[in-house]
């Protein structure tokens, strides 16, 4: 949970909704996922369809309900990734390894696209930020998803998202591994920083590398841990030729 604050006073007017929000929820038939989706084509932003969601806006009539909010922005993310990965699953594979980068709010993101079939892991070190500790936490899927809840929580769906929109804008396919640090004075702010923080990484050029070794070791140079930690929690960077999961 982010920062929080006691509420003095609210005022409620009566405002006009976006035309196509309003149309979802008057659509007592409308499934929550296609109502999710079709807002999204429309272009409104991730986070309208969250907040959506969370007030019961969707779905029919006679179920809708309040949904927390941190399950209502993970099950947007989800949905919305899953959609898009249907059609990136078609494309064809990128040809080099790409990496993408950004920092803000003391946390580091470094992006590695790889010329595989799909496949992602997201790496989480949290550095001192409690008090001496170093920890990394990671999840993973391959080539046909995962069934079970990522054990890293909201955070590996908001990347996910991220990155499936990328893959979506470039018409390819590719294995995606997310570096992530966080160091001394890093809030919590939500899962929404993942997302907004690699959409932005992914808006900027990429450097480019022959093969896997190459961008392992520039990404090593721009860590405060050494790349052996991050090698040890993963399991897509221990496999020996990543090509095997190319349709894992």
């Amino acid at each position: 949970f982010g920062p929080s604050a006691p509420l003095k006073s609210i005022e409620i007017s009566n405002e006009k909704l976006e035309p196509h929000l309003e149309k979802a929820y008057y659509d007592t038939d409308l499934l929550a996922k296609e109502a999710v989706i079709e807002l999204y084509n429309r272009n409104l932003p991730v986070s309208t369809i969250q907040k959506a969601l969370s007030v019961g806006a969707f779905v029919m009539e006679t179920t809708r309900k309040l949904v927390p909010t941190r399950w209502a922005i993970t099950a947007v993310d989800s949905t919305l990734s899953l959609n898009l990965l249907d059609e990136i699953r078609s494309y064809p594979l990128i040809d080099t390894y790409q990496l993408y980068e950004f920092k803000a709010m003391n946390t580091h993101f470094l992006i590695l696209f790889m010329p595989t079939a799909w496949q992602y892991e997201m790496l989480e070190a949290f550095i001192k930020v409690l008090g001496n500790e170093e920890l990394i936490f990671s999840d993973y899927e391959l080539y046909k998803g995962r069934k079970d809840y990522a054990s890293i929580g909201g955070c590996y769906y908001s990347g996910k998202m991220a990155i499936a929109e990328k893959l979506h804008e470039m018409k390819r396919q590719a294995g995606a591994i997310v570096f992530r640090e966080s160091y001394p004075g890093y809030i919590p702010l939500g899962v929404w920083l993942v997302r907004e923080c690699m959409r932005t990484a992914l808006d900027g050029k990429p450097r480019e590398f022959a093969d896997m070794q190459a961008a392992t070791s520039f990404i090593s140079s721009k860590l405060q841990l050494p790349m052996a930690r991050f090698r040890r929690s993963s399991t897509l960077m221990k496999q020996s030729d990543l090509k095997q999961f190319l349709r894992g």
